[in-house]
């Protein structure tokens, strides 16, 4: 059974998402709020596994609340779902810092956010297919971009081969294809590289790989090219 926390500053909103998510075999709302900080207070009484964040809402919003969550260590298990009208790189990135695990869009469909639920209770990072990894590249690209030799000093080189396919979006099979391994080699080597940089899933993973400048701008600019 996935527990799942709503955080939605509109009543109507919050209402639909539990008619949906109450008649679906295997999930159960467990709790619902207005805020980001009743969000957090919540999360630490009810340890959801995840939670359906709302960014704008009154007082403390979402992405702070996001970011409390993923900071405190008795709730390493709970994964945050960011939900929003706007498809933003902003939001995108900082939903990501803050530590989210996904980013969807409020007009999905039922079965999108059914199945992203899910994935996110998984462990796995998510995000809507018009939120693409191109958002996350361009926003980054404006910032000066970090030094990659402190990956280089914990990640072994395959480790940081790897780091950069999933940070260009590639799952595991696909990395597996690329690199000639097995799907099981390739998700060993990305839980590796998780736990040597402190990344709780593959989307902080994705902004370390960004952050760190792995992904040079100059790169972006040539696949977009």
């Amino acid at each position: 059974m996935i527990r799942v926390l709503l955080a939605d500053d509109q009543a109507l909103m919050r209402a639909g998402f539990r008619a949906l998510l109450d008649a679906e075999e295997g999930l159960e709302v467990v709790g619902e709020c207005g805020d980001g900080a009743a969000a957090v207070d919540m999360a630490g009484k009810l340890r959801p596994d995840v939670v359906l964040m709302d960014v704008q809402m009154p007082g403390m919003d979402g992405i702070e609340a996001t970011r409390r969550i993923n900071a405190d260590p008795g709730l390493a298990g709970v994964r945050v779902l960011i939900l929003t009208n706007y498809e933003l790189s902003e939001y995108v990135f900082a939903s990501l810092r803050a530590g989210a695990s996904g980013f969807l869009l409020k007009d999905a469909d039922p079965a999108t956010l059914l199945q992203a639920i899910t994935t996110v209770a998984r462990g796995e990072a998510l995000l809507a297919p018009t939120v693409t990894r191109t958002l996350i590249s361009e926003f980054v690209s404006s910032r000066p971009p970090g030094d990659p030799a402190a990956g280089r000093a914990v990640l072994t080189a395959r480790e940081q081969e790897i780091v950069e396919l999933v940070g260009r979006g590639l799952t595991n099979d696909e990395i597996a294809d690329q690199m000639v391994i097995s799907p099981l080699t390739a998700k060993t080597h990305v839980n590796r590289a998780m736990i040597k940089l402190h990344c709780h899933d593959r989307a902080q993973l994705v902004v370390w790989a960004y952050e760190s400048g792995l992904i040079a701008p100059r790169r972006r600019s040539a696949e977009r090219g």
